[in-house]
């Protein structure tokens, strides 16, 4: 089969992290996709997206060889030293490196850097090939992400909620240092989070994740600069005495919302009894991004996917689907609750007013002075 033990389909940081992964443990990839490497392509639109890492997906980017590199480069990766949450009434719950006993609760990285950092390592990689097409191998591994094309052609079944909410991203620059403080409001119907992040000329600035409902999110969309600022200081309310106003730096995104999970996660490729697919990140499962944990899920599945293949019986082919469902069980687990979680807390926080809105910011308040549910709930949100 051409030599290559995994056949990895999509360079994304998932599908990227997976073939450094194996590569190091000695097996031969074919990567496919187009190489995203330094600057934009002529007429891209600039990735604004951040993305929250806990410290599991640190010491992978870590033991790639990769995460040194992307925390010095100017402007790729911010830490964060408190967590701020807010109800939509007076409920509040905070979290501090220092009461974790750790020396931060994330790192908040800039998406097109990380990818960067990652096909960077590819290239010198010795044992991944990049490849225009797939390539027969005994594993098919689909890290195509939410929509993937391959999956649908294998007619796997994805269980899907749509949630009628738009989520908007952007880059702020703001008057006031964040102090690696990263503030979240669950607020009817909307949530709102302002991930501290720095510029690359070390002016202080945010990431912005704001999910609303579609049609809010379209008029915010269309708004120009100015009046999409009006809005979000607006929002912000009171909290913007922290930062001082609230800029745009460039450009926004959007994208619909939406909780998905594949009904099966691996099998044998039609027609080809010695060969075998298995899925990764959100081509397997999709979750809301108001706990900012979707990349960490899908490189813990990267990190797993890549263990379990690396200490199989030497007996065993790559292909087993006994081997594949010990990843599968691995994974199931951890991201099944996260979904339950995240879709709890968007229904929790989807209707304004009532009990329901007393209730809810009084459950904030409690949790905050629980410090053993407090301790629970930051462990699982720093090793995934």
């Amino acid at each position: 089969m051409n030599g290559f033990d995994v056949c990895v389909r999509g360079r994304g940081a998932v599908g990227l992290s997976l073939a450094l992964d194996l590569s190091r443990r000695g097996l031969r990839v074919a990567l496919v996709g187009e190489p995203m490497l330094v600057g934009a392509r002529a007429g891209a639109r600039a990735d604004v997206r951040t993305y929250a890492l806990n410290a599991a997906s640190i010491e992978l980017l870590a033991r790639l060889k990769v995460w040194d590199a992307l925390r010095a480069t100017p402007g790729a990766a911010t830490r964060v030293i408190d967590m701020q949450v807010r109800g939509d009434g007076e409920g509040e719950l905070a979290f501090s490196a220092w009461q974790q006993g750790v020396a931060e609760l994330a790192w908040i990285v800039d998406a097109a850097a990380l990818e960067r950092e990652l096909e960077q390592a590819v290239r010198f990689a010795p044992h991944v090939d990049s490849v225009e097409a797939e390539v027969a191998a005994p594993l098919l591994a689909l890290c195509e992400g939410k929509d993937s094309t391959t999956r649908a052609a294998l007619g796997i079944e994805v269980e899907r909620h749509d949630y009628g909410q738009t989520a908007i991203a952007a880059r702020l620059v703001c008057e006031r240092p964040h102090q690696g403080v990263a503030r979240q409001w669950f607020r009817a119907p909307d949530v709102l989070a302002l991930l501290p992040f720095d510029g690359a000329d070390g002016q202080p600035g945010y990431g912005l994740v704001w999910s609303l409902p579609t049609e809010r999110a379209q008029a915010l969309m269309a708004a120009d600069a100015p009046s999409f600022e009006a809005e979000l200081n607006a929002a912000v309310g009171s909290e913007s005495a922290a930062a001082g106003t609230l800029r745009l730096a460039g450009e926004r995104a959007a994208w619909p919302l939406r909780l998905a999970r594949a009904r099966r996660w691996f099998g044998r490729l039609p027609g080809h009894a010695e060969r075998a697919w298995v899925l990764l990140g959100d081509a397997a499962h999709v979750v809301h991004p108001l706990a900012g944990q979707g990349l960490n899920l899908g490189l813990a599945d990267a990190a797993a996917l890549a263990r379990v293949l690396g200490e199989r019986e030497a007996w065993r082919p790559l292909s087993d689907e006994r081997l594949l469902a010990r990843y599968a069980r691995e994974r199931a687990g951890p991201t099944w609750a996260m979904g339950r979680m995240t879709d709890g807390l968007v229904h929790l926080f989807a209707r304004p007013g009532g009990m329901l809105q007393e209730l809810r910011n009084r459950g904030l308040t409690l949790v905050n002075h629980a410090a053993p549910l407090k301790r629970w709930l930051a462990g699982r949100a720093l090793r995934g």
